[in-house]
This record gives structure tokens, sequence and C-alpha cells, in this order.
């Protein structure tokens, strides 16, 4: 079956001194502020449109991984994911890069790395950013 998941923002005012708010309307789990300044020079307690693609992609990238041994008979005990995604003013997102720490007992460093190598190719949300350049670290606790 098919979902959908919905946020809004509502903006206020020009790119440079305008801001904003994030809604999860689909979680309910409350609002965020975005600025210009938050996205392109430091967060100050703001987020970013690079910050909740972060997120998309480390909670996606790590379930396709946990599944993808779980199927091959590794089922892991933790996995740590984090996703960089860094935005260049004037350019845009200009890569992503994914590390992850896995704890998975009867798996090699060589067999966590192809399998973090499958879900990073294989997981909806790099499928859905294949036109940006994702790459990856992964190694065993």
């Amino acid at each position: 079956m098919a979902t959908t998941r919905t946020a809004h923002t509502v903006w206020q005012g020009n790119l440079a001194q305008g801001q904003g708010t994030v809604t999860f309307d689909s979680s309910g789990i409350g609002e965020q502020p975005v600025s210009w300044p938050s996205r392109a020079e430091q967060a100050n307690g703001k987020t970013s449109p690079e910050e909740l693609i972060a997120a998309a992609h480390s909670s996606c990238f790590s379930m396709a991984l946990s599944h993808g041994l779980t199927q091959a008979g590794n089922p892991p005990t933790q996995l740590t994911t984090q996703a960089d995604v860094t935005f260049q003013p004037g350019t845009g997102i200009t890569g992503i890069h994914l590390t992850v720490e896995g704890t998975v007992d009867g798996l090699d460093e060589a067999a966590f790395t192809a399998a973090a190598e499958d879900a990073k190719k294989n997981c909806p949300v790099s499928q859905a950013l294949a036109g940006t350049e994702i790459t990856l670290s992964a190694k065993l606790a």
C-alpha cells in the first residue's frame, strides 16, 4: 500500500531577511524555524532543507541496510548512520556523504561494506536523489 507523508512551510519576507516555519503534518512532531542564514551560514537553532534531507537519508539508508543484512541472515544489533549534505550557495546541493558504523555478528568488514553499498544504491531516498553524488564510508564497530 502506498503512503504519502506531508509537511508544509510558511515563509514570510524575502530570501535574505525572511524566515519560515516548516510543520511536520503527518507525524505531528511539531514545527521548526528555517531561514536563509540557517541554510547558508550557521544553524543557530534553526533547521534547513539540507538538514531535513540528511535526516531522511540517514534513516532510510539505515532501514535499507538493516533489511538487507537481515535478508542475508545477519541481522544487525545496531547501525549508526550520519548523512552529511553539502550545500553551496549559488550552486545547490553538491554532495551527500553517508557514514555508517554497524554491530553485526558473523559478518566481516568486506561483507558489511558490500551490504552498505547496496543499501546506498537502493534505498528510496538515494534513488530520489540520484542526481546528486552520494559517497559512503562503512565500518564495523
